[in-house]
């Protein structure tokens, strides 16, 4: 398996939400190319302090080394009776071999979620299982690598010749059903499943995501393969401390009129401790899906809204059978 199969790109020059100068324009190729061709590629340069990723990782960690019962305060509803939540959460290893935490925006009051009466837009009351430090540092990331997932996306928005700025359109910060998820693989003493392809024994199904870019912190255990859409072979994503990586998912494959396709991949068991940090990043809920967002001159306000596309789409992974 080669490990240059997945590039690295230096976004750096799109931090600063210019989009205007030589270096940038370079680099949208490059993350246009990564998109068409593989579906998957990894970005340094991303303005996001080492130290801040380490920090975030570690609150996951302290989290899943917590007792059952305690964990279980932040369930939805299906596993801890006593909750009123059903989308955000925490559910338990037993569900599809691994430990998951989902955190919406932590930005969104338990008045505000109330008030809204939106299915996923759901206050989680973090304080019953973590520390005012470790919700700082959850807040700081979340706030982060929305932005991270937001420059982009605007790339994506300038690569067809539209202003930037009309991703707000699409996002609008406590609308969004954006999910920012621990995966936590504990000792798994047998797979999730066997790949029908080739026979390899998988700690994570084979599937794509539902939103428009997936961005993610894997720890050094790796594990993570994507499948070449030509040749159907797996490849490795390679372990870089340094490196966020990225995919396109179902949400930006209907946007883009199938120009920018969501890609298998998959998870090997290693039956060893691992921890994957993800970041889902989903329009607002109501936002309008309309291919004439990316492609027309002019956004068509009308079409199936966000949350209904997200609703179907979960129905395929069992940890949101709820």
């Amino acid at each position: 398996m080669s490990k240059t199969y997945i590039p690295t790109i230096n976004i750096s020059s799109l931090i600063k939400n210019n989009f205007e100068t030589h270096r940038a324009f370079k680099t949208i190729k490059e993350i246009e190319k990564a998109c068409v061709d593989i579906g998957f590629f990894q970005v340094i340069g991303h303005g996001i302090n080492l130290k801040v990723i380490k920090k975030t990782c570690g609150v996951g960690n302290n989290f899943f080394n917590l007792p059952e019962r305690k964990k279980r305060k932040l369930s939805p509803k299906k596993w801890n009776k006593k909750n009123k939540n059903l989308y955000r959460g925490y559910f338990p290893n037993d569900v599809n071999g691994k430990e998951g935490l989902d955190i919406g925006d932590l930005k969104v009051t338990k008045k505000y979620s109330s008030n809204l009466n939106n299915q996923y837009i759901e206050y989680l009351n973090l304080e019953t299982c973590l520390n005012k430090t470790s919700i700082s540092i959850l807040n700081k990331y979340f706030d982060n690598i929305y932005k991270l997932s937001e420059t982009l996306f605007k790339s994506v928005i300038k690569l067809n010749k539209k202003n930037p700025d009309i991703s707000v359109k699409a996002f609008s910060r406590l609308k969004t059903l954006s999910t920012l998820r621990f995966n936590y693989y504990p000792n798994q003493t047998k797979p999730v499943e066997i790949s029908k392809q080739d026979g390899v024994a998988l700690g994570c199904e084979t599937h794509v995501d539902s939103g428009i870019f997936t961005v993610l912190y894997q720890d050094r255990k790796g594990g993570l393969q994507v499948q070449n859409r030509k040749n159907k072979k797996w490849y490795d994503v390679p372990f870089n401390k340094n490196a966020l990586v990225v995919n396109t998912g179902r949400a930006l494959e209907f946007l883009s009129k199938g120009k920018f396709k969501a890609t298998n991949h998959r998870v090997l068991w290693n039956k060893s401790k691992r921890l994957s940090v993800p970041f889902f990043f989903e329009p607002s809920y109501d936002f309008k899906m309309n291919q004439s967002f990316l492609n027309g001159r002019k956004f068509k306000n009308n079409g199936q809204i966000y949350e209904k596309f997200l609703n179907k789409s979960l129905k395929k992974f069992i940890e949101y059978q709820r």
